[in-house]
């Protein structure tokens, strides 16, 4: 059974692993075990993991500065993709954020084109839409219904 939950330090070399074979974003500069590692101790909640009897098989950063939520990383792993996993991160992601009292402040940023995305968001999406719509956060609040309150 997959549970959500946060990320927790013994976990930076597997998320590493796993966004190098799920994430698909090579136009992004590498991660590293540093920045991951400053993630999880400025803000512990951000990071969250989709784990499957010890594996990880998603992830989300769900960020909030204060004044702005950002969603980032969303990633499934290819294998599992198309059975709700991606919509189940975005769901904890919007508690965590709706907890925060940001879901009044949405970021119109980006989610980076990955398979995940796309798929996510086609799955959920109205017929004919570009797919290229579906990056925008404009488009994550109609079909996913987290709009500000």
């Amino acid at each position: 059974m997959v549970a959500i939950r946060r990320a927790e330090l013994t976990d930076v070399d597997a998320v590493l692993a796993f966004w190098a074979e799920s994430a698909e974003d090579t136009a992004r500069p590498v991660d590293t075990g540093a920045a991951v590692e400053r993630l999880i101790a400025r803000d512990p909640d951000a990071l969250l993991l989709a784990v499957d009897d010890g594996k990880l098989v998603g992830s989300i950063i769900a960020g909030w500065d204060g004044w702005r939520c950002h969603l980032y990383r969303l990633a499934v792993d290819p294998r599992r993709r198309g059975k709700g996993l991606g919509r189940a991160l975005i769901d904890a992601a919007e508690e965590r954020l709706t907890a925060l009292g940001g879901a009044s402040c949405l970021d119109s940023g980006r989610f980076q084109p990955s398979g995940a995305v796309i798929a996510l968001g086609e799955a959920r999406a109205l017929d004919g839409v570009d797919p290229s719509y579906l990056l925008g956060w404009g488009a994550w609040q109609e079909i996913f219904g987290f709009s500000p309150a």
